[in-house]
């Protein structure tokens, strides 16, 4: 990096995960004239050692195949092809299914693949590059600062950069969101994710599975092969413990939660762990800045919809920049950025809220609330509409959609 350049970048990216890879892509498809560029603070080998695999709704898929990756990552995913929703304690000896559902949003469109990270990222920084965006990593923000037109930059090594706009896309621990002052309302719950993958003898035939168990969701999710990956919910002490140790005492505890259904099971992949809790910002902008992702929103997992709220953020910020663009109007005035912060933030906070009363409702043992709950799952299971109403939202294709989700070119 230069100590500073002589004409300001357009959009800077500050994140180079999924999220700030496929802004960068999205702006410079769009307007090639675009000058964007994306750093993050870590080597950008550090992604190619991505062990996790996410569930990736309908609606991402189409903004993939607009950018033209998606027949590249496709021969990697795995569909899911159906879901059953179970609800049972650790002791019971039969796990009844309240809830199933059909896997198509349309013929032929599952409502969500499995893809390892790893190769998602991989995709979009060629992309990325191919698009000449400029990708740079390592690279550490340490500090930024907002003028009447740009904003400067400073870096961990002494070098800057100035922008039009700056985006925060650094994760749910942002700095950059810290730095600009803008506030969260946050909570931990007692509780921690472990992840990981599971080699099994018998064949899931693209079945995802989320068992409710008092310490919190047990999710199932189908990858390619013999293969699954876990999100564990459990609490948080016995999440540590688990992890922490041998991997017998381990396969025992998950044979527990995960049943014998699949047959023999194996763990294939490191077990991590993350402690849960709810973040949301309370502003998504400021002048000249935008949060996107976990900067702006970190839920719980028991939706499953953590990784496609901050996609959603990418298509409505980047429609919103390049409507802008085209009017010829300040991509980093406020006038725009209020749209994408009207457009986006009512959406977060709506599923911030509805997972923490699903995590809340769900993660216990009173026996009032099971039954409640219960019959809730069967109600819902014998109504095709509600039915068909909650795959269109799992999909992410519920709401205002923005263009890249519908599968549409900005």
């Amino acid at each position: 990096m230069t100590k500073k350049s002589k004409q300001p970048l357009d959009v800077f990216i500050a994140g180079g995960g999924y999220v700030g890879l496929s802004l960068a892509v999205a702006l410079k498809q769009a307007d090639p004239t675009l000058a964007v560029a994306v750093a993050d603070a870590r080597p950008a080998e550090a992604f190619a050692k991505d062990e996790r695999a996410s569930a990736f709704a309908a609606a991402a898929c189409r903004m993939f195949e607009q950018f033209g990756i998606w027949d590249e990552i496709a021969p990697k995913a795995q569909p899911i092809e159906d879901m059953i929703v179970t609800d049972s304690r650790l002791r019971d000896a039969v796990r009844p299914v309240f809830l199933t559902f059909s896997g198509e949003v349309e013929d032929g469109e599952p409502f969500a693949h499995m893809l390892y990270n790893r190769d998602l990222v991989a995709a979009l920084t060629r992309t990325a590059k191919a698009l000449k965006v400029e990708v740079i990593a390592p690279a550490a923000v340490d500090d930024f600062t907002v003028e009447e037109s740009v904003v400067t930059i400073r870096f961990a090594d002494g070098s800057e950069r100035e922008t039009r706009l700056l985006v925060a896309a650094d994760g749910v621990r942002s700095k950059l969101r810290d730095l600009a002052g803008i506030q969260t309302v946050d909570w931990q719950y007692d509780q921690a994710g472990i992840v990981t993958t599971v080699a099994h003898e018998k064949p899931h035939n693209g079945r995802a599975e989320e068992h409710f168990l008092p310490s919190g969701p047990f999710a199932i999710l189908p990858l390619p092969g013999n293969r699954s990956s876990l999100v564990w919910t459990e609490r948080r002490g016995d999440a540590e413990r688990l992890v922490a140790g041998d991997e017998f005492t381990f396969e025992i505890e998950l044979e527990r939660r995960f049943g014998k259904h699949l047959g023999a099971l194996k763990l294939d992949g490191p077990r991590q762990c993350y402690p849960l809790g709810l973040k949301l910002a309370r502003e998504f902008v400021r002048p000249r800045f935008a949060l996107a992702g976990d900067a702006a929103h970190g839920i719980h997992p028991i939706s499953g919809q953590g990784l496609n709220l901050g996609l959603r953020d990418v298509a409505a910020l980047a429609e919103v920049i390049i409507e802008a663009r085209r009017l010829g109007v300040d991509i980093g005035s406020m006038a725009v950025l209020e749209r994408y912060q009207r457009w986006r933030r009512f959406d977060t906070w709506q599923m911030g809220v509805v997972t923490d009363v699903l995590n809340r409702l769900f993660s216990n043992d009173n026996d009032f609330i099971r039954i409640v709950r219960d019959i809730g799952l069967g109600i819902v299971d014998r109504m095709p509409g509600l039915k068909d109403y909650f795959i269109g939202e799992a999909a992410g294709l519920g709401g205002e959609v923005p263009k890249l989700l519908r599968g549409e070119a900005l």
